[in-house]
């Protein structure tokens, strides 16, 4: 390194971004030492000061670093610190910083977050933030942040929130493209106006029933678990979608044409029918649809799916490449009359793959012949993969149920795969 010119060593060395190597190279030599202030990223691990037994807390430690940096991008922050330590470092680097990412560890200090100024509230001296990533979040109240004009993704992962507070958030984030809220709490209702997203992802812990109203013309992917009532309005850019509610019942749905979409999938316990048959209406261009659904009905009655006539659901869907079926989707395709339709020259014309779960022997003729109208009539299939789960059934049927399987995979061995 002592033949390498000094540029070189100052490149080299501005790429490393764990705080304890920065300190280690610190103490190589003066050389080493005076590339510090060229450093772009610094990033704090949670076992930063392990073992520390310096006189300085860890706040005054890390302004120390930042005071030696002349233009820092991006800060990262995992290990323990105080609201006055976040401002005193925001204050050093606010003009250059564009990413930041703390660990909050604040969820259940509802006081700190009364008496302020919260941690939260320091983050709004970074006016030129391009991103923000929050870990452990309470957001009881707004927090008071002025507009955020360059902020483009905001991401927080495991948060308390209020309603009032996530809208005042959402408002001073008037530019972002890509929001991100997984594992948060406590929200009822959420409205969602951003001209210019284009990736959402949330994630709402609890009940399962929290309404959603968002309104993005370009919103392009759109992820939500734990929602009862959604609206969705403008959908023209939407390509890719996902509803699932694990805890609660997804009761209502309402999409503009969904005529860019190109994944669909539709997860949880139960689904009113009206939502399901909207979803499957509206996605008449989807080309890969995923439904794990298990129940539908209304209120407390867990109901199994109405009939789903086979020709009619191809026909309306003639994109469709890969289908993902599981549960009361397949059964409700494997009805007695389901097949009635069928008419000369029908074919699934685009579908290359089919991914089945079988978990019940009842109906096994019906559920057979529906697997082999699925290879008749998909003249450009090339996968399907049955996965048998936890067949419940000591009756001698299951294992006639499953020879039939098998015979239809040795039948087709190169297409037909069990799981």
């Amino acid at each position: 390194m002592e033949s390498v010119p000094d540029a070189i060593v100052q490149y080299i060395l501005s790429h490393l971004n764990n705080a304890r190597d920065v300190a280690v190279c610190n103490c190589v030599s003066k050389r080493w030492k005076e590339s510090l202030p060229y450093l772009k990223s610094l990033y704090f691990p949670r076992n930063s000061f392990d073992g520390y037994t310096g006189s300085d807390s860890p706040d005054i430690v890390i302004w120390k670093m930042l005071s030696s940096i002349t233009c820092l991008e991006e800060l990262v922050v995992y290990s323990p610190f105080t609201s006055s330590g976040l401002a005193s470092w925001l204050l050093l680097v606010h003009s250059s910083l564009k990413h930041l990412e703390l660990r909050m560890d604040n969820i259940t200090d509802y006081k700190a977050c009364v008496d302020g100024p919260s941690k939260l509230d320091c983050v709004s001296a970074a006016k030129n933030l391009e991103s923000l990533k929050l870990w452990g979040v309470l957001m009881a109240n707004p927090p008071k942040w002025d507009v955020f004009k360059n902020l483009k993704s905001l991401e927080i992962v495991g948060a308390r929130l209020e309603d009032s507070a996530l809208s005042a958030a959402l408002r001073a984030c008037p530019k972002l493209t890509n929001l991100v809220l997984l594992g948060c709490e406590g929200v009822r209702s959420v409205s969602v106006e951003l001209p210019y997203l284009e990736q959402c992802k949330l994630d709402f812990y609890g009940l399962g029933n929290c309404s959603l109203s968002l309104t993005c013309p370009k919103i392009e992917l759109l992820e939500v678990q734990g929602c009862s009532w959604l609206r969705v309005r403008e959908t023209t850019c939407l390509r890719k979608l996902l509803i699932a509610n694990n805890s609660g019942r997804v009761y209502m749905v309402d999409f503009g044409k969904l005529s860019a979409l190109e994944s669909l999938s539709m997860r949880g316990v139960q689904w009113c029918w009206d939502a399901i048959s909207k979803m499957l209406e509206w996605s008449s261009e989807v080309k890969h649809l995923y439904m794990k659904v298990e129940f539908t009905g209304d209120l407390e009655s867990l109901l199994p799916f109405p009939e789903v006539d086979f020709v009619e659901f191809f026909n309306s869907h003639p994109k469709l490449q890969k289908f993902d079926i599981h549960g009361a989707m397949f059964a409700a395709l494997c009805q007695k009359n389901s097949l009635k339709n069928v008419e000369q020259g029908f074919v699934i014309p685009c579908l290359e793959e089919v991914v089945v779960q079988v978990r019940s022997p009842l109906n096994a003729e019906q559920k057979m012949s529906t697997l082999e109208s699925l290879l008749k009539y998909g003249k450009n299939l090339k996968t399907m993969v049955i996965r048998i789960l936890q067949m419940k059934s000591n009756h001698s049927s299951s294992d006639d149920f499953f020879d039939e399987i098998c015979r239809l995979r040795f039948m087709n061995r190169k297409i037909v795969r069990i799981e």
